[in-house]
Parts: structure tokens; C-alpha cells; sequence
């Protein structure tokens, strides 16, 4: 049974109404003005004959278009590698050279910088892999 219109509701249903015109919106399906015109009475709206007066026009469904345009956008797959250690340690060396900058009044530690980063990375390839074990890549034993 359909729910009456002029039922009250409360920020939860303000809240999904306000997502659900985010997700028209990034479909194209919203201008600017419109979507902020609708954000506006959607966060004002009383009743949930207010709220289903801003979806009339609009496709009941997200799913199925939602999932066919977004198949086109890039995955971005974080790295599995055990070696990130190096990455890690790399990025916190800056961090280091400033607080004992800080603490013992030297600008020698900046030193620590490319020196750390001669210590973790001189004889690997850029995606650093020890150039060691480029023979055994190649299948040469």
C-alpha cells in the first residue's frame, strides 16, 4: 500500500532524497540549477508528498544505468607487494629530517633524505625489483 503523501518524515528520508539527486546528478540526468534547486526543497521539505514531487520526471531505477556507465572509469588496484616497506620508510624520512632539524638545531639532517633513499633503492628498477634478479626474469640460471 502506498504510503500517504501527506505523512510526516524526517532527516533520514530528507537525507536519501538528498542522495538520490546526487546519484541523477552524476548521470547527467540533473543540471546544476536543477539539482540545487531540488537539494533546496528536498532539505525544506515537510512530507512525503514534498519529496516525491522532485522525483516525478525522473527514472524510479539507478542501478542498471548507474552500473553500465561507471564500467568505463578506471579500477585503481593497491599494490600487494612486500617490499612496500621501502615506499613507507622513503616517505617518512622527510618527516624525520624535520623533527630532529627541529630538536637538535641542524640542517644536516636533510642529509638523511637522499641518503636514505641511496640505501633503499640503488640497484633496483623503477618498479623495484633488484636488477639482481633481472637474469632470473629472463629465464637465464
Amino acid at each position: 500500500m502506498p504510503e500517504h503523501p501527506d505523512v510526516r518524515i524526517g532527516n533520514a528520508e530528507r537525507s536519501e532524497a538528498l542522495d538520490l539527486l546526487g546519484e541523477h546528478f552524476a548521470l547527467g540526468r540533473l543540471t546544476l540549477s536543477e539539482f540545487d534547486e531540488r537539494s533546496a526543497m528536498a532539505s525544506a521539505a515537510g512530507t512525503r508528498g514534498d519529496l516525491d514531487v522532485l522525483f516525478t520526471d525522473l527514472p524510479a531505477h539507478l542501478t542498471d544505468s548507474s552500473a553500465t556507465t561507471r564500467d568505463d572509469l578506471p579500477v585503481i588496484i593497491p599494490k600487494r607487494d612486500p617490499e612496500r616497506w621501502r615506499e613507507v620508510v622513503m616517505g617518512l624520512t622527510p618527516l624525520v629530517a624535520l623533527v630532529l632539524f627541529f630538536t637538535f638545531d641542524t640542517w644536516l639532517f636533510f642529509l638523511l633524505i637522499p641518503a636514505v633513499g641511496i640505501v633503499l633503492f640503488a640497484g633496483r628498477d623503477r618498479d623495484g625489483h633488484s636488477t639482481d634478479d633481472a637474469d632470473t626474469h629472463r629465464g637465464e640460471k
